[in-house]
């Protein structure tokens, strides 16, 4: 482990220096995230300027949801936004270098990149999770931020195992750059609570395909309360999608023809 944290700090360090040199384009990625987060608020805000509730949940209530998706949308972009080069590792041959590297190479494809543009959403989500759990109606207590928080990762693990798969394709078919707009597309469903759907659709969405654990349900924790039903069967989810991510991966790297055979 130690081994490992060494070299992710030299990546990181090394996308620091590389943002570093082009301050003017930094800023402006910050500057231009922080925009798009300020519009989808003002909608939110003239949406519940109509209207107290949609199902269900108040204004409050969709602030949590609504920073939830940010916190996830922008831990995924500046963790694991080198997972977005792996189909020009595959068309430009230089994956064999990295599946012969003496480290891990799912850790290499997924970590080598830092993406710093992303600090501004982070900050800025985390001060709208806060602003809405502070206007709830009831108190938060620390079980639910527990909850909220471990159901969050459970929810960077599932949406990460999920674009890896994706972006692994491209072992194979080559030019699939643009799955990884599928990603942000699912993303994009997820920001609207499950509330609105029926129950079986509902439903659909915990047991069989988890987008409800990607916002809603951690949402839920600090919205309606604790609830360790929920933490475990999150923890599950993501176990099994880091699992089958992991399977996955391996069993892509088997079968990659290298670009000099």
């Amino acid at each position: 482990m130690l081994r490992y944290a060494r070299v992710y700090k030299t990546f990181f360090l090394s996308a620091f220096v590389r943002e570093m040199e082009f301050r003017a384009n930094f800023f402006a990625k910050v500057i231009q995230n922080l925009v798009w987060m300020f519009f989808f608020v003002a909608i939110l805000l003239v949406i519940y300027g109509n209207t107290k509730q949609v199902a269900g949940w108040s204004r409050s209530d969709a602030f949590v949801l609504a920073a939830t998706c940010f916190l996830l949308q922008a831990l995924m972009m500046a963790f694991f936004m080198s997972l977005m080069e792996l189909p020009s590792h595959v068309r430009l041959g230089t994956l064999d270098y990295v599946i012969t590297k003496p480290i891990d190479s799912q850790f290499w494809i997924s970590a080598r990149m830092f993406n710093f543009d992303q600090i501004g959403v982070l900050v800025a989500g985390f001060a709208m999770l806060l602003i809405g759990a502070g206007s709830l109606q009831k108190p938060v207590f620390p079980a639910q931020w527990v909850g909220y928080f471990v159901l969050l990762g459970a929810a960077l693990a599932i949406f990460y195992s999920f674009n890896l798969i994706l972006m692994t394709t491209a072992i194979w078919f080559v030019r699939v750059d643009n799955l990884w707009v599928l990603g942000q597309s699912i993303l994009d469903v997820a920001r609207f609570p499950i509330d609105i759907y029926n129950i079986f659709v509902q439903r659909f969405f915990i047991y069989f395909v988890p987008m409800a654990f990607l916002a809603t349900i951690p949402a839920r924790q600090l919205v309606l309360g604790f609830d360790g039903r929920m933490v475990v069967v999150g923890l599950l989810w993501a176990v099994a999608f880091l699992a089958g991510s992991r399977l996955f991966w391996r069993y892509a790297v088997r079968n990659y023809a290298s670009a000099s055979s």
